[in-house]
Parts: structure tokens; C-alpha cells; sequence
């Protein structure tokens, strides 16, 4: 068995705060609408409560990406055949991570993911259930192009980024990250990539807004890891989790929202609110066959196939990395 400890790509101060991460934070809070980037959720603490939601009644997409990876495996081993590098882009705890690589066989696997603890545990398990696989996690902000380890540098690559990830982002940096998993993975990779479909409103709602409250702790630790990480003393009890509908941008957005007029530093800067002021933590949208393959084109993928489970709630594409061209 191959399992590196891994490489670190983030950037800390002296004093180990991400310097990515304070920056996001005071411009977000800074802005009219407050707005801190989803991807900041995943501390430890908020990638553990994710996998807790991923098992959730309510929370459909997981079961629908995983009945996709059982039901279409041989279509998609087909299509991506034998000896490539997976790459997965943010890969948490790596849940359906095994049934892709017991479909393909590959030849090495690289788990990118911002949350360093998190990785190196997911990472050292999967490598014990594949003994003959070498693992090389990279403790990575995976929104831009990351230097991949040597020994994969020379292989065949499959980029693999699960879940609904893709659309937490605007159109703008969806794009921009598409183009940066292209970068990272060159000419000529291919990308198995999990789009959400558009449906009910009813069930989106119940999806980031659990019974269990599973969802609203995920989002309230947010602020909890600001106050950890960067000397913040947000009060936590005083924010309500919220999510809504908006139709006009096809996306289910989450807010935590003022209980009631705030004062608050954050790295000695200087914050207020005015109760039902929200800071918008996350968007999730939403996809239809067009739009998801169009979103694909316009980061330099040419998508190849696509699947949907029995219930067409959640779809899964396959992209290639194709040289740019600006003509038909």
C-alpha cells in the first residue's frame, strides 16, 4: 500500500490563520448584502455535520448519485476505461469514492480537500480498503489550479467531484473553477462531475431545511469557526438558519439571519447588523440537461455522456478536456 501524509497547499500566517479564508470573511461581512463563500463551511466540525446530512431523510441527493455510480458502473468504466489517476476535488469523507474506483481501476488516487484533518482520516480508510492503490491526499484550495504530486504527473486523469458542489457558485466562478480543474488536470483528462436537477420547490426547501436541524447547526458553525479561527465574537444564538427559493436564478439559497440588531468584531475589525439583516452563506443551484452541459462547455469541457437516477432528481456527466477553439 502507497499512502503519502500528504502535500499542503494552504496559506497560513505565522499565526496558522488561512489567509484566504480572513480575507473572504471581512470582505463578505463588509459588503451591503453580507456574503461568505460555501466552502468556508468545511472546518472538521461542518465536514462531519455534511456527512451527517448526507444521511438525512430529506436530503436526496446522495442516494441519487449513489444509485447512478451502482446502476450505470459499466457504462461508465466503458467510457473511462482502465490506469487513470482519479483526481476528486473536495473529497470529504469520500463516501462514494469506492464505488467509482472499484469500477475503473485506476492507477493512483488524489483526494483534494481544504478541511486537513478530515482528509488525512478519509484518505489513510479508503487506503486501507484499496491495499493495492497509492494514495496521495493534498490538503488544497481546489478553486484554483493545484500542483498534483509528482508521482501522478505523468498519468492519465480522471477528475471526480461528487455531490452538487458545482453549484454553490455563481455562473462567473463555477466557470473559473471548471477552467482551473482543467488546468490542474491538462489536455485531454476527462471529468465525472454531479449536477443537481431542477424540481419541486417543496422538496429543495425540505433538503436544506431538515426537521432534525441538522442543516441550520452546519450553517451556524460557520460562524462559530470564524469566531475559533479568527478571533471573532460573533454571538452564535443570536443568527437563525434560513433557506429559501429563488426562482429567477434557479437556486435554493441559505441565510443566517439577525435575531436582532448586533454589534461584533472579527479580526479586530469592527461589524453590525439590524435584526432580519442576513449573511448569505450558500447557493445551490440548480440544473437542467442545457444548462449543466452549457455551464460544462463554458469551462473547456466537452461533455460526453450523462445519467440520471430513476426518479431524474440528480444527474451525473462525463467531460473531456478538449483543446480551445474559437470556431464551430
Amino acid at each position: 500500500m502507497t499512502f503519502a501524509k500528504g502535500l499542503k497547499l494552504v496559506n497560513r500566517d505565522a499565526g496558522g490563520v488561512d489567509l484566504a479564508f480572513r480575507a473572504d470573511v471581512l470582505a463578505g461581512l463588509a459588503a451591503e448584502q453580507k456574503a461568505i463563500p460555501a466552502r468556508w463551511f468545511y472546518d472538521d466540525t461542518g465536514s462531519q455535520l455534511f456527512e451527517d446530512i448526507t444521511r438525512l431523510p430529506e436530503y436526496y441527493p446522495t442516494r441519487a448519485e449513489t444509485a447512478i455510480l451502482r446502476g450505470r458502473s459499466e457504462e461508465i468504466a466503458e467510457l473511462i476505461r482502465p490506469g487513470r489517476a482519479v483526481v476528486e476535488f473536495g473529497s470529504g469523507s469520500s463516501v462514494k469514492t469506492p464505488l467509482l474506483l472499484s469500477a475503473i481501476a485506476p492507477s493512483a488516487y488524489v483526494p483534494l480537500d481544504i478541511a486537513g484533518d478530515f482528509l488525512r482520516a478519509s484518505s489513510a480508510a479508503l487506503a486501507a480498503k484499496f491495499p493495492g492503490l497509492p494514495v496521495y491526499p493534498v490538503e488544497a484550495d481546489f478553486m484554483r489550479r493545484v500542483e498534483l504530486p509528482a508521482e501522478v504527473a505523468s498519468l492519465p486523469k480522471l477528475g471526480f467531484f461528487p455531490g452538487s458542489t458545482i453549484g454553490n457558485m455563481i455562473a462567473r466562478t463555477a466557470t473559473d473553477l471548471l477552467r482551473s480543474m482543467r488546468e490542474t488536470l491538462g489536455e485531454g483528462a476527462l471529468l465525472l462531475i454531479g449536477m443537481d436537477l431542477v424540481k419541486d420547490e417543496d422538496v429543495l426547501l425540505a433538503a436544506y431545511d431538515d426537521a432534525a436541524g441538522v442543516t441550520a447547526q452546519f450553517n451556524l458553525n460557520l460562524l462559530t469557526r470564524i469566531n475559533h479561527e479568527l478571533g471573532g465574537d460573533i454571538p452564535v444564538d443570536a443568527f437563525r438558519h434560513e433557506a429559501r427559493w429563488n426562482d429567477t436564478f434557479a437556486r435554493i439559497e441559505m441565510h443566517l439571519v439577525a435575531r436582532q440588531d448586533l454589534a461584533f468584531t472579527v479580526s479586530e475589525q469592527s461589524f453590525s447588523m439590524q435584526e432580519g439583516e442576513s449573511i448569505h452563506t450558500e447557493n445551490s443551484h440548480k440544473f437542467t440537461k442545457r444548462s449543466g452541459q452549457m455551464l460544462l462547455a463554458a469551462g473547456g469541457w466537452e461533455p460526453r455522456a450523462r445519467w440520471t437516477d430513476e426518479a431524474k432528481q440528480f444527474s451525473l456527466l462525463l467531460a473531456e478536456a478538449r483543446a480551445p477553439r474559437s470556431a464551430p
